[in-house]
Protein backbone atom coordinates (compact mmCIF):
# COMPACT_ATOMS: atom_id res chain seq x y z
CA UNK A 1 0.00 0.00 0.00
CA UNK A 2 1.49 3.35 -1.05
CA UNK A 3 1.92 6.34 1.25
CA UNK A 4 -0.96 8.17 -0.46
CA UNK A 5 -3.25 5.17 -0.05
CA UNK A 6 -2.37 4.98 3.63
CA UNK A 7 -2.97 8.73 3.94
CA UNK A 8 -6.38 8.35 2.32
CA UNK A 9 -7.32 5.58 4.74
CA UNK A 10 -5.90 7.49 7.71
CA UNK A 11 -7.86 10.65 6.92
CA UNK A 12 -11.02 8.60 6.42
CA UNK A 13 -10.39 6.93 9.77
CA UNK A 14 -9.79 10.33 11.37
CA UNK A 15 -13.05 11.62 9.89
CA UNK A 16 -15.02 8.71 11.28
CA UNK A 17 -13.26 9.01 14.62
CA UNK A 18 -14.09 12.71 14.83
CA UNK A 19 -17.77 11.95 14.16
CA UNK A 20 -17.63 9.17 16.72
CA UNK A 21 -16.09 11.40 19.36
CA UNK A 22 -18.59 14.18 18.66
CA UNK A 23 -21.46 11.74 19.16
CA UNK A 24 -19.84 10.29 22.29
CA UNK A 25 -19.27 13.68 23.88
CA UNK A 26 -22.72 14.99 23.02
CA UNK A 27 -24.31 11.92 24.60
CA UNK A 28 -22.01 12.15 27.63
CA UNK A 29 -22.59 15.90 27.85
CA UNK A 30 -26.37 15.45 27.90
CA UNK A 31 -26.21 12.50 30.26
CA UNK A 32 -24.01 14.38 32.75
CA UNK A 33 -26.24 17.46 32.56
CA UNK A 34 -29.19 15.17 33.34
CA UNK A 35 -27.56 13.22 36.18
CA UNK A 36 -26.33 16.45 37.82
CA UNK A 37 -29.98 17.09 38.69
CA UNK A 38 -30.30 13.72 40.49
CA UNK A 39 -26.93 13.03 42.17
CA UNK A 40 -24.62 15.08 44.36
CA UNK A 41 -21.28 16.47 43.28
CA UNK A 42 -19.69 14.28 45.99
CA UNK A 43 -20.97 11.11 44.27
CA UNK A 44 -19.69 12.46 40.95
CA UNK A 45 -16.31 12.95 42.58
CA UNK A 46 -16.20 9.34 43.79
CA UNK A 47 -17.35 7.87 40.45
CA UNK A 48 -15.54 10.10 37.97
CA UNK A 49 -12.29 10.38 39.90
CA UNK A 50 -11.73 7.27 42.00
CA UNK A 51 -13.62 4.48 40.21
CA UNK A 52 -12.90 5.81 36.74
CA UNK A 53 -9.23 6.06 37.69
CA UNK A 54 -9.14 2.37 38.59
CA UNK A 55 -10.79 1.43 35.32
CA UNK A 56 -8.65 3.66 33.08
CA UNK A 57 -5.44 2.52 34.79
CA UNK A 58 -6.30 -1.15 34.36
CA UNK A 59 -7.25 -0.89 30.69
CA UNK A 60 -4.45 1.53 29.74
CA UNK A 61 -1.67 -0.53 31.30
CA UNK A 62 -3.08 -3.76 29.87
CA UNK A 63 -3.38 -2.74 26.24
CA UNK A 64 -1.72 0.58 25.32
CA UNK A 65 1.77 -0.83 24.76
CA UNK A 66 0.42 -3.69 22.61
CA UNK A 67 -1.52 -1.26 20.42
CA UNK A 68 1.46 0.99 19.76
CA UNK A 69 3.86 -1.86 19.00
CA UNK A 70 1.52 -4.05 16.93
CA UNK A 71 0.23 -1.20 14.76
CA UNK A 72 3.82 -0.53 13.66
CA UNK A 73 3.72 -3.59 11.40
CA UNK A 74 5.16 -3.73 7.94
CA UNK A 75 3.98 -5.82 4.99
CA UNK A 76 6.21 -8.69 6.10
CA UNK A 77 4.48 -8.95 9.48
CA UNK A 78 3.51 -12.45 10.61
CA UNK A 79 -0.01 -11.93 11.87
CA UNK A 80 -0.13 -15.32 13.58
CA UNK A 81 2.64 -14.13 15.91
CA UNK A 82 0.94 -10.76 16.35
CA UNK A 83 -2.35 -12.43 17.38
CA UNK A 84 -0.50 -14.61 19.90
CA UNK A 85 1.20 -11.54 21.37
CA UNK A 86 -2.07 -9.61 21.59
CA UNK A 87 -3.78 -12.36 23.59
CA UNK A 88 -1.29 -11.63 26.38
CA UNK A 89 -3.46 -8.60 27.18
CA UNK A 90 -5.98 -10.90 28.88
CA UNK A 91 -3.67 -12.46 31.53
CA UNK A 92 -2.03 -9.07 31.94
CA UNK A 93 -5.47 -7.63 32.61
CA UNK A 94 -6.05 -10.33 35.25
CA UNK A 95 -2.80 -9.33 36.94
CA UNK A 96 -3.62 -5.63 36.99
CA UNK A 97 -7.20 -6.29 38.10
CA UNK A 98 -5.88 -8.34 41.02
CA UNK A 99 -3.56 -5.54 42.01
CA UNK A 100 -5.97 -2.64 41.52
CA UNK A 101 -9.12 -4.18 42.99
CA UNK A 102 -11.34 -7.24 42.60
CA UNK A 103 -14.39 -5.15 41.71
CA UNK A 104 -12.87 -4.23 38.37
CA UNK A 105 -12.64 -7.88 37.34
CA UNK A 106 -16.15 -7.21 36.01
CA UNK A 107 -14.57 -5.06 33.30
CA UNK A 108 -11.99 -7.62 32.19
CA UNK A 109 -14.06 -8.75 29.17
CA UNK A 110 -13.16 -5.55 27.27
CA UNK A 111 -9.63 -6.94 26.81
CA UNK A 112 -11.08 -9.95 24.96
CA UNK A 113 -11.76 -7.62 22.03
CA UNK A 114 -8.18 -6.32 21.89
CA UNK A 115 -6.82 -8.67 19.15
CA UNK A 116 -9.88 -7.87 17.05
CA UNK A 117 -9.49 -4.12 17.66
CA UNK A 118 -5.85 -4.14 16.48
CA UNK A 119 -6.76 -6.22 13.42
CA UNK A 120 -9.50 -3.77 12.51
CA UNK A 121 -7.27 -0.71 12.97
CA UNK A 122 -4.29 -2.18 11.12
CA UNK A 123 -6.44 -3.16 8.13
CA UNK A 124 -8.41 0.10 8.11
CA UNK A 125 -11.88 -1.28 8.89
CA UNK A 126 -12.93 2.27 9.61
CA UNK A 127 -16.68 1.72 9.98
CA UNK A 128 -16.39 -1.15 12.45
CA UNK A 129 -15.05 0.97 15.31
CA UNK A 130 -17.72 3.61 14.75
CA UNK A 131 -20.57 1.09 14.78
CA UNK A 132 -19.28 -0.92 17.75
CA UNK A 133 -18.51 2.02 19.99
CA UNK A 134 -21.69 3.87 18.99
CA UNK A 135 -23.90 0.96 20.02
CA UNK A 136 -21.92 0.42 23.21
CA UNK A 137 -22.07 4.09 24.20
CA UNK A 138 -25.80 4.30 23.45
CA UNK A 139 -26.47 1.24 25.59
CA UNK A 140 -24.43 2.69 28.47
CA UNK A 141 -26.21 6.06 28.35
CA UNK A 142 -29.68 4.51 28.24
CA UNK A 143 -28.95 2.19 31.16
CA UNK A 144 -27.35 4.97 33.25
CA UNK A 145 -30.29 7.36 32.79
CA UNK A 146 -32.84 4.62 33.46
CA UNK A 147 -31.16 3.50 36.69
CA UNK A 148 -30.53 7.07 37.90
CA UNK A 149 -34.26 7.82 37.56
CA UNK A 150 -35.75 4.52 38.74
CA UNK A 151 -33.14 3.17 41.17
CA UNK A 152 -31.07 6.11 42.48
CA UNK A 153 -30.46 4.22 45.72
CA UNK A 154 -28.07 1.92 43.88
CA UNK A 155 -25.50 4.73 43.84
CA UNK A 156 -22.11 3.50 42.63
CA UNK A 157 -23.55 0.24 41.28
CA UNK A 158 -25.35 2.22 38.56
CA UNK A 159 -22.11 3.38 36.98
CA UNK A 160 -20.40 -0.01 37.34
CA UNK A 161 -23.32 -1.80 35.67
CA UNK A 162 -23.38 0.75 32.83
CA UNK A 163 -19.65 0.27 32.19
CA UNK A 164 -20.12 -3.49 32.18
CA UNK A 165 -22.83 -3.17 29.51
CA UNK A 166 -20.56 -0.89 27.45
CA UNK A 167 -17.67 -3.37 27.39
CA UNK A 168 -20.00 -6.29 26.69
CA UNK A 169 -21.39 -4.56 23.60
CA UNK A 170 -17.86 -3.88 22.32
CA UNK A 171 -16.88 -7.53 22.54
CA UNK A 172 -20.08 -8.72 20.89
CA UNK A 173 -19.85 -6.25 18.00
CA UNK A 174 -16.22 -7.03 17.14
CA UNK A 175 -16.78 -10.77 17.48
CA UNK A 176 -19.91 -10.69 15.28
CA UNK A 177 -18.14 -8.68 12.57
CA UNK A 178 -15.14 -11.00 12.28
CA UNK A 179 -17.30 -14.13 12.44
CA UNK A 180 -19.28 -12.86 9.45
CA UNK A 181 -16.25 -11.46 7.63
CA UNK A 182 -14.15 -14.64 7.88
CA UNK A 183 -16.98 -17.04 7.06
CA UNK A 184 -18.23 -15.13 4.00
CA UNK A 185 -15.15 -15.57 1.81
CA UNK A 186 -14.68 -11.81 1.63
CA UNK A 187 -11.53 -12.08 3.76
CA UNK A 188 -9.79 -14.23 1.14
CA UNK A 189 -10.82 -11.91 -1.70
CA UNK A 190 -9.33 -8.93 0.12
CA UNK A 191 -6.08 -10.71 0.96
CA UNK A 192 -6.77 -10.71 4.70
CA UNK A 193 -3.99 -12.58 6.55
CA UNK A 194 -6.43 -14.78 8.51
CA UNK A 195 -8.73 -17.31 6.88
CA UNK A 196 -10.97 -18.77 9.58
CA UNK A 197 -12.33 -18.01 13.01
CA UNK A 198 -9.82 -20.33 14.63
CA UNK A 199 -7.01 -18.06 13.41
CA UNK A 200 -8.25 -15.39 15.83
CA UNK A 201 -7.22 -17.59 18.77
CA UNK A 202 -3.63 -18.06 19.98
CA UNK A 203 -1.87 -21.02 18.35
CA UNK A 204 1.48 -22.16 16.95
CA UNK A 205 2.06 -23.01 13.31
CA UNK A 206 5.01 -25.12 12.22
CA UNK A 207 8.42 -24.34 13.71
CA UNK A 208 7.96 -20.59 13.96
CA UNK A 209 8.20 -18.99 17.38
CA UNK A 210 4.95 -18.35 19.20
CA UNK A 211 5.44 -14.58 19.12
CA UNK A 212 7.67 -12.14 17.28
CA UNK A 213 10.28 -11.46 19.96
CA UNK A 214 11.44 -8.24 18.34
CA UNK A 215 7.87 -6.98 18.52
CA UNK A 216 7.56 -8.29 22.08
CA UNK A 217 10.65 -6.31 23.15
CA UNK A 218 9.20 -3.21 21.49
CA UNK A 219 5.95 -3.86 23.38
CA UNK A 220 7.87 -4.03 26.65
CA UNK A 221 9.51 -0.69 25.87
CA UNK A 222 6.13 0.85 25.14
CA UNK A 223 4.73 -0.76 28.29
CA UNK A 224 7.27 1.01 30.48
CA UNK A 225 6.49 4.21 28.62
CA UNK A 226 2.73 3.65 28.99
CA UNK A 227 3.07 3.24 32.73
CA UNK A 228 4.77 6.62 32.99
CA UNK A 229 2.41 8.23 30.50
CA UNK A 230 -0.54 7.05 32.58
CA UNK A 231 0.88 8.88 35.59
CA UNK A 232 1.22 12.03 33.50
CA UNK A 233 -2.25 11.65 31.98
CA UNK A 234 -4.11 10.85 35.19
CA UNK A 235 -1.64 12.33 37.67
CA UNK A 236 -4.05 14.77 39.26
CA UNK A 237 -6.51 11.97 39.96
CA UNK A 238 -3.79 9.92 41.66
CA UNK A 239 -2.91 12.91 43.83
CA UNK A 240 -6.60 13.47 44.66
CA UNK A 241 -7.13 9.80 45.45
CA UNK A 242 -4.08 9.02 47.55
CA UNK A 243 -3.17 12.38 49.10
CA UNK A 244 -6.70 13.78 49.67
CA UNK A 245 -5.78 17.35 48.74
CA UNK A 246 -9.41 18.06 47.69
CA UNK A 247 -12.69 16.93 49.18
CA UNK A 248 -15.12 14.84 47.10
CA UNK A 249 -17.21 17.87 46.18
CA UNK A 250 -14.23 19.81 44.80
CA UNK A 251 -13.09 16.67 43.01
CA UNK A 252 -16.50 16.42 41.36
CA UNK A 253 -16.41 20.04 40.19
CA UNK A 254 -12.86 19.64 38.91
CA UNK A 255 -13.81 16.52 36.98
CA UNK A 256 -16.83 18.19 35.37
CA UNK A 257 -14.75 21.19 34.32
CA UNK A 258 -12.02 18.86 33.08
CA UNK A 259 -14.53 16.97 30.93
CA UNK A 260 -16.01 20.17 29.53
CA UNK A 261 -12.62 21.70 28.83
CA UNK A 262 -11.37 18.60 27.07
CA UNK A 263 -14.43 18.12 24.85
CA UNK A 264 -12.83 19.65 21.76
CA UNK A 265 -9.59 17.84 22.51
CA UNK A 266 -11.50 14.57 22.49
CA UNK A 267 -13.64 15.57 19.51
CA UNK A 268 -10.74 16.44 17.23
CA UNK A 269 -7.27 16.02 18.70
CA UNK A 270 -7.58 12.45 20.01
CA UNK A 271 -9.04 11.01 16.75
CA UNK A 272 -6.30 12.76 14.78
CA UNK A 273 -3.62 11.38 17.09
CA UNK A 274 -4.97 7.81 16.90
CA UNK A 275 -5.55 7.80 13.14
CA UNK A 276 -2.35 9.50 12.04
CA UNK A 277 -0.22 7.41 14.37
CA UNK A 278 -1.31 4.53 12.16
CA UNK A 279 -0.39 6.59 9.08
CA UNK A 280 3.10 7.57 10.29
CA UNK A 281 3.80 4.05 11.61
CA UNK A 282 3.00 2.53 8.21
CA UNK A 283 4.72 5.14 6.03
CA UNK A 284 7.94 5.60 8.02
CA UNK A 285 10.47 2.90 8.87
CA UNK A 286 10.92 2.92 12.62
CA UNK A 287 14.41 3.93 13.77
CA UNK A 288 15.74 4.48 10.24
CA UNK A 289 17.30 7.77 9.12
CA UNK A 290 15.37 9.87 6.63
CA UNK A 291 17.98 9.61 3.88
CA UNK A 292 17.73 5.80 3.84
CA UNK A 293 13.94 5.74 3.43
CA UNK A 294 11.73 6.20 0.39
CA UNK A 295 11.88 9.92 -0.24
CA UNK A 296 8.39 10.16 -1.70
CA UNK A 297 6.86 8.64 1.42
CA UNK A 298 8.96 10.79 3.74
CA UNK A 299 7.86 13.88 1.78
CA UNK A 300 4.23 12.89 2.22
CA UNK A 301 4.75 12.34 5.94
CA UNK A 302 6.46 15.72 6.32
CA UNK A 303 3.69 17.55 4.48
CA UNK A 304 1.01 15.83 6.56
CA UNK A 305 2.85 16.66 9.79
CA UNK A 306 3.12 20.33 8.77
CA UNK A 307 -0.61 20.58 8.06
CA UNK A 308 -1.59 18.70 11.21
CA UNK A 309 0.52 20.98 13.38
CA UNK A 310 -1.00 24.08 11.79
CA UNK A 311 -4.52 22.63 12.10
CA UNK A 312 -4.34 21.80 15.81
CA UNK A 313 -2.48 25.04 16.56
CA UNK A 314 -5.23 27.16 15.00
CA UNK A 315 -7.96 25.27 16.86
CA UNK A 316 -6.03 25.45 20.13
CA UNK A 317 -5.51 29.21 19.79
CA UNK A 318 -9.21 29.75 19.09
CA UNK A 319 -10.19 27.75 22.19
CA UNK A 320 -7.70 29.65 24.34
CA UNK A 321 -8.91 33.05 23.14
CA UNK A 322 -12.65 32.44 23.38
CA UNK A 323 -12.47 30.21 26.45
CA UNK A 324 -11.57 33.12 28.70
CA UNK A 325 -14.68 35.19 27.95
CA UNK A 326 -17.23 32.36 27.79
CA UNK A 327 -16.23 30.01 30.64
CA UNK A 328 -18.65 31.45 33.18
CA UNK A 329 -21.59 31.43 30.75
CA UNK A 330 -20.90 27.85 29.65
CA UNK A 331 -20.78 26.52 33.21
CA UNK A 332 -23.84 28.47 34.29
CA UNK A 333 -25.89 27.04 31.43
CA UNK A 334 -24.56 23.53 31.94
CA UNK A 335 -24.72 23.07 35.70
CA UNK A 336 -26.23 26.20 37.21
CA UNK A 337 -24.88 27.80 40.37
CA UNK A 338 -23.24 24.55 41.48
CA UNK A 339 -20.57 25.05 38.79
CA UNK A 340 -20.55 28.79 38.09
CA UNK A 341 -20.59 30.15 41.63
CA UNK A 342 -17.29 28.68 42.83
CA UNK A 343 -13.93 28.00 41.26
CA UNK A 344 -15.46 26.48 38.13
CA UNK A 345 -15.05 29.50 35.79
CA UNK A 346 -11.43 30.07 36.83
CA UNK A 347 -10.66 26.38 36.28
CA UNK A 348 -12.23 26.39 32.82
CA UNK A 349 -10.31 29.52 31.79
CA UNK A 350 -7.01 27.96 32.77
CA UNK A 351 -8.02 24.74 31.06
CA UNK A 352 -8.71 26.64 27.82
CA UNK A 353 -5.03 27.57 27.73
CA UNK A 354 -4.03 24.01 28.56
CA UNK A 355 -5.98 22.76 25.52
CA UNK A 356 -3.52 24.56 23.25
CA UNK A 357 -0.66 22.54 24.75
CA UNK A 358 -2.73 19.35 24.51
CA UNK A 359 -3.31 20.00 20.81
CA UNK A 360 0.35 20.44 19.91
CA UNK A 361 1.54 17.59 22.13
CA UNK A 362 -0.88 15.09 20.61
CA UNK A 363 0.44 15.56 17.08
CA UNK A 364 4.13 15.86 17.98
CA UNK A 365 4.08 12.71 20.14
CA UNK A 366 2.00 10.93 17.51
CA UNK A 367 4.83 11.39 15.02
CA UNK A 368 7.62 10.86 17.55
CA UNK A 369 6.35 7.52 18.84
CA UNK A 370 5.82 6.26 15.28
CA UNK A 371 9.36 7.18 14.18
CA UNK A 372 11.39 6.27 17.29
CA UNK A 373 13.56 3.19 17.37
CA UNK A 374 13.31 0.76 20.28
CA UNK A 375 16.45 2.22 21.80
CA UNK A 376 15.05 5.75 21.54
CA UNK A 377 11.81 4.60 23.16
CA UNK A 378 13.84 3.17 26.06
CA UNK A 379 15.75 6.43 26.46
CA UNK A 380 12.53 8.39 26.37
CA UNK A 381 11.19 6.25 29.20
CA UNK A 382 13.86 7.78 31.43
CA UNK A 383 12.61 11.23 30.43
CA UNK A 384 9.04 10.16 31.16
CA UNK A 385 10.10 8.91 34.60
CA UNK A 386 11.59 12.28 35.45
CA UNK A 387 8.50 14.06 34.13
CA UNK A 388 6.18 11.79 36.11
CA UNK A 389 7.99 12.36 39.40
CA UNK A 390 8.22 16.12 38.86
CA UNK A 391 4.56 16.27 37.82
CA UNK A 392 3.33 14.52 40.96
CA UNK A 393 5.49 16.78 43.11
CA UNK A 394 4.30 19.92 41.31
CA UNK A 395 0.67 18.81 41.53
CA UNK A 396 0.91 18.36 45.28
CA UNK A 397 2.71 21.66 45.89
CA UNK A 398 0.67 23.80 43.48
CA UNK A 399 -2.61 22.40 44.79
CA UNK A 400 -1.79 23.42 48.34
CA UNK A 401 -0.83 26.86 46.99
CA UNK A 402 -3.67 27.52 44.53
CA UNK A 403 -6.29 24.82 45.06
CA UNK A 404 -7.56 22.82 42.10
CA UNK A 405 -6.06 25.35 39.66
CA UNK A 406 -2.70 23.94 40.72
CA UNK A 407 -3.49 20.70 38.90
CA UNK A 408 -3.91 22.57 35.62
CA UNK A 409 -0.72 24.56 36.17
CA UNK A 410 1.22 21.36 36.83
CA UNK A 411 -0.28 19.81 33.69
CA UNK A 412 0.75 22.85 31.64
CA UNK A 413 4.36 22.68 32.83
CA UNK A 414 4.56 18.94 32.24
CA UNK A 415 2.97 19.19 28.79
CA UNK A 416 5.33 21.98 27.77
CA UNK A 417 8.32 19.78 28.63
CA UNK A 418 6.89 16.88 26.63
CA UNK A 419 6.31 19.16 23.64
CA UNK A 420 9.88 20.44 23.89
CA UNK A 421 11.26 16.90 23.78
CA UNK A 422 9.11 15.96 20.76
CA UNK A 423 10.01 19.14 18.88
CA UNK A 424 13.69 18.44 19.43
CA UNK A 425 13.27 14.90 18.08
CA UNK A 426 11.38 16.12 14.99
CA UNK A 427 13.97 18.84 14.34
CA UNK A 428 16.81 16.30 14.48
CA UNK A 429 14.85 13.79 12.42
CA UNK A 430 14.49 16.20 9.47
CA UNK A 431 17.74 18.11 10.07
CA UNK A 432 19.60 16.77 7.01
CA UNK A 433 16.58 16.77 4.73
CA UNK A 434 14.85 19.40 2.58
CA UNK A 435 11.72 19.31 4.76
CA UNK A 436 10.93 21.46 7.81
CA UNK A 437 7.50 20.39 9.12
CA UNK A 438 7.85 22.46 12.30
CA UNK A 439 7.02 25.55 10.27
CA UNK A 440 3.42 24.42 10.80
CA UNK A 441 3.72 25.97 14.28
CA UNK A 442 4.05 29.48 12.79
CA UNK A 443 0.60 31.04 12.22
CA UNK A 444 0.29 34.02 9.90
CA UNK A 445 0.62 37.53 11.42
CA UNK A 446 -2.88 38.38 10.19
CA UNK A 447 -4.32 35.42 12.10
CA UNK A 448 -2.50 36.43 15.28
CA UNK A 449 -3.88 39.96 14.92
CA UNK A 450 -7.43 38.64 14.42
CA UNK A 451 -7.10 36.47 17.53
CA UNK A 452 -5.76 39.38 19.59
CA UNK A 453 -8.66 41.62 18.54
CA UNK A 454 -11.13 38.84 19.32
CA UNK A 455 -9.64 38.39 22.79
CA UNK A 456 -9.99 42.10 23.55
CA UNK A 457 -13.54 42.42 22.18
CA UNK A 458 -14.92 39.31 23.91
CA UNK A 459 -13.31 40.26 27.24
CA UNK A 460 -14.92 43.73 26.97
CA UNK A 461 -18.25 42.11 26.04
CA UNK A 462 -18.09 39.87 29.09
CA UNK A 463 -17.53 42.80 31.46
CA UNK A 464 -20.44 44.73 29.91
CA UNK A 465 -23.07 42.08 29.21
CA UNK A 466 -22.37 38.90 31.13
CA UNK A 467 -23.66 37.25 33.08
CA UNK A 468 -26.07 38.53 35.76
CA UNK A 469 -28.14 40.96 33.70
CA UNK A 470 -30.63 38.61 32.07
CA UNK A 471 -30.81 36.46 28.97
CA UNK A 472 -30.97 39.36 26.51
CA UNK A 473 -27.52 40.60 27.50
CA UNK A 474 -26.21 37.04 27.47
CA UNK A 475 -27.39 36.70 23.88
CA UNK A 476 -25.62 39.96 23.01
CA UNK A 477 -22.44 38.53 24.53
CA UNK A 478 -22.85 35.36 22.47
CA UNK A 479 -23.45 37.46 19.33
CA UNK A 480 -20.21 39.39 19.86
CA UNK A 481 -18.33 36.10 20.16
CA UNK A 482 -19.98 34.70 17.04
CA UNK A 483 -18.96 37.74 14.97
CA UNK A 484 -15.39 37.57 16.26
CA UNK A 485 -15.24 33.85 15.49
CA UNK A 486 -16.46 34.46 11.94
CA UNK A 487 -13.72 37.04 11.53
CA UNK A 488 -11.10 34.54 12.69
CA UNK A 489 -12.41 31.87 10.29
CA UNK A 490 -12.36 34.36 7.42
CA UNK A 491 -8.75 35.21 8.24
CA UNK A 492 -7.83 31.53 8.23
CA UNK A 493 -9.44 31.06 4.80
CA UNK A 494 -7.55 34.03 3.37
CA UNK A 495 -4.12 33.51 4.91
CA UNK A 496 -3.73 29.77 5.63
CA UNK A 497 -4.40 28.55 2.10
CA UNK A 498 -2.16 25.47 2.36
CA UNK A 499 -4.01 24.30 5.47
CA UNK A 500 -7.41 24.94 3.86
CA UNK A 501 -6.36 22.92 0.81
CA UNK A 502 -5.28 20.02 3.05
CA UNK A 503 -8.59 20.03 4.91
CA UNK A 504 -10.61 20.26 1.71
CA UNK A 505 -8.74 17.50 -0.15
CA UNK A 506 -8.02 15.08 2.69
CA UNK A 507 -10.99 15.51 5.03
CA UNK A 508 -13.96 17.23 3.46
CA UNK A 509 -13.73 15.17 0.28
CA UNK A 510 -14.66 12.08 2.34
CA UNK A 511 -18.00 13.60 3.28
CA UNK A 512 -18.60 14.84 -0.29
CA UNK A 513 -18.07 11.35 -1.67
CA UNK A 514 -20.46 9.90 0.90
CA UNK A 515 -23.18 12.38 0.02
CA UNK A 516 -22.87 11.75 -3.71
Amino acid sequence: MSAKDVLTNATTLASYNVLLQVMFRILTFLMNAFTLRFVSKELIGVVNVRLTLLYSTLVFLSREAFRKACLSSGPEQNWRQVINLLWLTVPLGVLWASVLGCVWLWLLEELLAEPLWVLAQAHMFVKLKVMAESLAMLARCVLTIALVVWAPQWGLYIFSAAQLVYTGFLVLCYAAFFLRFLSSGEAERQGFPLRCVGDLLPSRVGRESVVNWKLARLTWSFFKQSFLKQILTEGERYVMTFLNVLNFGDQGVYDIVNNLGSMVARFIFLPIEESFYVFFAKVLERGREVRYQRQEEVATAAEVLTCLLKFVLVIGLIITVFGYAYSYLALDIYGGDMLSSGTGPILLRWYSGYVLLLAVNGVTECFTFAAMSKEEVDRYNVVMLALSVSFLFLSYCLTWWHGSVGFILANCLSMALRIGHSLLFIHRYFLRSPWAPLRGLLPSPALLLALALSAALTALSQSMFCCDRGWFFRLVHVGVGALCLLGVFATVLLTETHLVHFIRTQLMSRYTKKET
